[in-house]
């Protein structure tokens, strides 16, 4: 990265400001509307060839549960090596699998054989995000933080919009096998980006000062810090009760509303404008006072606004649920990220942000769970199972942290 990048002339807390940052988010952009027409593809295919909720559930738990399992690990070689050609090499494997995964629903290959490359590419992209959160940091200077970390989650939600959009209207006309392999060519996106771009020099200096550094004196700096603590525990009421929605979200459209794979994508696009909408107020990087208390509402509008969608029939009030739903739900997770990455230091940001991640791996445990509910007591019920939950247990930790709300 040149230093101009770096030592610029006046002070900007936006971090578009910075070559190096927007060549990233461009190509990440094209590899992330990729990867959720994937997981449309993904999600439509099992519902289509098992018609179980409960296989539905559990091939994403196949496809979640490594991000529990390995995030510890991509954190401590997020500390250790160069987090950008660690990236590189993450993003070239899960290309040649994808590719892999397109022949097999091609050729009709046996489902088990299906489970094991969802599975495979699972454990490559599980240890993405621990890499990528502490790698986005280093492309911007310190004051332009807040606003890169929002603006990475903003391309997210913006890729959230048109990859399910695009993903439903292509079902119609075209086999699933096709997304696979269209998400599979848009990691070149991503790839190209990074060949383009370089580390930061005193992001490098930083590593290499903690190469002897051990998970453990990130577990002890995470046991010395009350704040993260409440910030764990608070983050698994919505993977465990909200986010499983994205899973369930063909059950519901199909069973709520008589939708098929193009009401489907509809609605997740529709919960992607919301959530962009949070991001996007979040990415000029100002400062958030009372971030415990906007954690703690934006949980409580998650549930309400989850219980809204499925307490109706009407399309108009289903979408306006789901606009609430994205909003809320990522207002959430963006304040959460920004409030641990501006309190941890970058020769350890890796190792911790993977203890932060591993909250991802309670989302497969919810969606096994709300699967289970639909598939014994029906969809309705599973539904407001999520809902309810998001309340009552944040309610419950709320009460015995109190602390959380002084954050």
């Amino acid at each position: 990265m040149a230093q101009a990048d770096i030592h610029f002339q006046r002070p900007s807390r936006f971090a578009l400001h910075f070559r190096t940052f927007r060549i990233f988010m461009s190509g990440s952009l094209v590899s992330r509307v990729a990867d959720w027409m994937d997981l449309v593809a993904l999600n439509w295919a099992v519902l289509q060839f098992t018609n179980s909720p409960l296989y539905l559930g559990l091939i994403n738990a196949c496809r979640l549960v490594p991000a529990f399992l390995l995030s510890v690990p991509a954190g401590i070689l997020a500390d250790q090596y160069d987090r950008r050609r660690l990236l590189i090499w993450i993003q070239i494997g899960m290309m040649l699998l994808t590719f892999f995964l397109g022949y097999i629903v091609e050729s009709a290959q046996p489902f088990w054989i299906f489970v094991c490359i969802v599975t495979l590419r699972a454990m490559l992209a599980a240890m993405d995000p621990p890499i990528r959160n502490a790698f986005v940091p280093n492309l911007v200077p310190e004051p332009s933080m807040t606003s890169a970390i929002a603006i990475n989650t903003t391309v997210i939600h913006l890729a959230r919009i048109v990859g399910p959009a695009v993903a439903g209207a292509l079902l119609a006309v075209t086999e699933i096998e096709n997304l696979f392999y269209i998400n599979a060519w848009g990691t070149l996106g991503v790839l190209c980006s990074l060949l383009m771009i370089r580390s930061v020099s005193c992001s490098n200096m930083n590593k290499r000062k903690s190469n002897k550094g051990s998970f453990r004196d990130a577990a002890d700096y995470v046991r010395n810090q009350p704040s993260v603590q409440s910030l764990l525990i608070l983050a698994i009421v919505p993977m465990v009760f909200g986010f499983p929605y994205t899973t369930m979200m063909p059950l519901f459209a199909r069973d709520l509303l008589n939708m098929g794979s193009e009401g489907f994508g509809m609605l997740l696009s529709i919960s992607s404008i919301g959530a962009l909408m949070g991001t996007t107020l979040l990415s000029s990087g100002s400062e958030i006072k009372g971030a415990g208390k906007w954690l703690v509402y934006s949980i409580l509008g998650f549930g309400a606004s989850l219980l809204l969608f499925i307490a109706t029939t009407n399309v108009l009030i289903a979408g306006i649920a789901m606009f609430l739903v994205g909003l809320t739900s990522q207002t959430y997770r963006t304040i959460s990220r920004i409030t641990l990455q501006m309190h941890v230091p970058d020769q350890m940001r890796g190792r911790v942000l993977s203890i932060t991640l591993m909250d991802r791996g309670f989302i497969p445990l919810g969606a096994i769970l709300i699967g289970a509910v639909a598939g014994l007591t029906g969809t309705l019920w599973a539904g407001a199972l999520m809902g309810l939950g998001c309340i009552a247990v944040t309610l419950l930790i709320v009460s015995a942290r109190p602390q959380i709300l002084h954050l």
